[in-house]
Formats: structure tokens, sequence, C-alpha cells
């Protein structure tokens, strides 16, 4: 468990390792101005009072971040101090993926985006993530390209394989709107031209008044505004664990009535598919066992991606807990269904 835990760590001090050996000391420095200019820009896209003053900061943030990239070698650069755009590296290095959130008001959130690549000599390789989820009704129904993304933050990647491919699992966040909040699950893979593709027969669950009908191309939990429902990835378990909704006027109908019972759902790995848990742990976790996630807000009230992997990370820390102070605890097994697929 312990060495489970310090491989993030890890994986961390070799990339470090890998852009100073990769990045000269002029370039680190230029890429260290651009990234002060981000960092305000990125600040004016939150903090502006006025809608057109956050989206003339967001072209412009844009606009600075393409030419930025295309430094040589910018792919091992970290942007740390960007602490509102989230930036994750896929777990075999090969590229990462860039979002972030514009707010034109309490009803409408969209999310922006990039996929860099890692390249051999260090050139630019970008895909620009489109956020098409206006031009939808079921944002579940298809494989998308970049151009027709559904947009989220994403806060946590797990890479599978199957059959020699890798399967990338994103785990994202949107605020959606005034009402609701959305968390995605999203399993990215690449075609042979090398093209992103989001989506596709990858979750298989029996869908009820909570979740969307199959077939899905991606996994939606909708819940109401600040309710605080999770989803996570256990690497002990293996396990993605999120939680089991309700409705508090009891009408399943409206996603802006749900809200965690307490007890947890799950999705493990097989034969290239997340096959459904239906009850993760056999003892319901009680009112105060499991931590409440404060809101995913930083302090003006706006998204805080950074929180969100934090309070992930806790969640998984207190499950931990709980099995070993629960002996009747146990992982149930996969329905009876007959996957594709498996973790």
């Amino acid at each position: 468990m312990k060495a489970a835990k310090l491989l993030p760590f890890f994986i961390l001090c070799l990339m470090s390792l890998a852009s100073t050996a990769q990045l000269s000391k002029t370039v680190q420095a230029s890429l260290k101005r651009s990234e002060d200019t981000l960092k305000t820009l990125a600040n004016k896209m939150i903090h502006e009072r006025e809608a057109s003053q956050r989206f003339t900061a967001d072209s412009i943030f844009i606009r600075t971040l393409v030419r930025t990239l295309k430094t040589p070698n910018s792919f091992y650069y970290p942007f740390d101090s960007l602490k509102t755009v989230s930036r994750i590296y896929s777990p075999d290095s090969n590229f990462r993926i860039i979002t972030w959130q514009f707010m034109r008001d309490e009803a409408y959130f969209r999310q922006r985006g990039a996929i860099q690549m890692k390249t051999a000599d260090g050139s630019l390789k970008l895909f620009p993530l489109i956020d098409m989820s206006d031009f939808t009704e079921n944002p579940v129904d298809s494989v998308r390209s970049n151009f027709n993304w559904v947009g989220a933050i994403y806060y946590n990647m797990v890479m599978k394989t199957f059959n020699n491919k890798k399967y990338y699992t994103l785990f994202g966040y949107d605020d959606n709107n005034f009402r609701s909040t959305r968390k995605w699950l999203e399993v990215l893979t690449f075609n042979e031209q090398g093209q992103p593709q989001f989506g596709g027969r990858y979750f298989n669950y029996p869908a009820d008044d909570i979740k969307a009908p199959q077939p899905a191309f991606r996994f939606l939990l909708e819940y109401k505004k600040d309710a605080a429902a999770r989803i996570s990835y256990d690497p002990e378990m293996d396990l993605i664990i999120f939680d089991h909704l309700v409705s508090d006027s009891k009408d399943p109908t409206k996603k802006y009535t749900l809200v965690p019972d307490g007890d947890q759902e799950g999705f493990k790995w097989k034969d290239g598919q997340w096959v459904y848990i239906e009850k993760v742990f056999k003892t319901k976790l009680q009112d105060g066992q499991f931590p409440m996630e404060a809101p995913i807000k930083d302090a003006t009230g706006k998204s805080n991606e950074a929180k969100l992997q934090e309070m992930s990370e806790k969640t998984m820390k207190k499950a931990e807990e709980q099995k070993k102070n629960d002996k009747n605890r146990a992982p149930a097994k996969p329905t009876n269904e007959k996957p594709q697929g498996e973790y």
C-alpha cells in the first residue's frame, strides 16, 4: 500500500529530472516568464467581474498558451503555478491533458482544453478540445473526437490495457449549472492515425432511474449542487468507487435532487470494459464515517480542481482505514452479466 502511495511521488520526481535534462536554463527562464503571464490571465478568467472581461482573458489565455507550448520541449515544463488550470500526465508519460473552465454566469459553464503529445524532437503536437455540450441533448450517446468533446476539468487518469491496446480512463468535473454538478468517467483512446477518441462501450452497468440508459459511451453522475458526490479510484482495491445517489424529493428523474446516501458502487476493469459492482462494501457507511467533501470551490466560489483531487485522495485514505477497522466489510462481486471487458 505504501509503495502504491509513493508511486505518484516517484513519477513526479522522474518527470522533474526529465524536465531539467530537456530544458536549458535559458528556455526554462523564458517559459517561466510566459507562465507568469498565463497565471495573471488565469486569475482574470475567474476574478473579473464582467463576463465579457472573463471571456477576453480566456481568449488571450488560449493564444498565449499555444504560443508558449510551441517552445521546444515545453512538454516537460509543469506550469505548477497555474493552480486553477488542471494539468495531468498520462501514467505512461506519452501525453498530458490541460483543462480549465469558463463561466459566463451561474447557469453557463464551459470547459476548455488541449492534449499535448510527447514528441521525439520536442516539437509541439497539440489537439485542441472543443466543448460541444451545448449541441447535444444526450452527451453519453456516442464516441467523440476532440472537436465535439464533452467538456470536463480532468482531475485523475487511470491507464489500463487490453489486447495490447492502452485505455486511459479520465475522471472529470463539470460545474454544469446553478442546480446540478456533473462528474464524468471518460475512456480516451488513440486510433491508428494517432487521433484521440473519447468514449466507447466501456461501461457495463444496468441502467436505472439514476444512471443513463444503455448504450452509454461514457459514465455520468449528475447530482444536486454542492452535494459532494464522489468518483475516485482506489489503487489498492483496483476499483473505481462512486457514491450511490438517491433523490431527496423522491423524484430521481430530477438530477438536481440527487444526493449520496452512504452506499458506494463501483467498476472493475475486465476484458476491456469497466464492469459494474452494485455494492463495494457490504456494510453501509453511516453519517460521519466518511469524510464529507468541502465544496470544490476556491475562495470566490469558483471550481478548484486541485481541491477536488485532494478530496479524492482523502476519500481513498479513509476507505482504506474503514476496511482495516471493519472485518465484515469486503468487496462485493461483480454482477452476473457477461461483460465484454475488465480491470
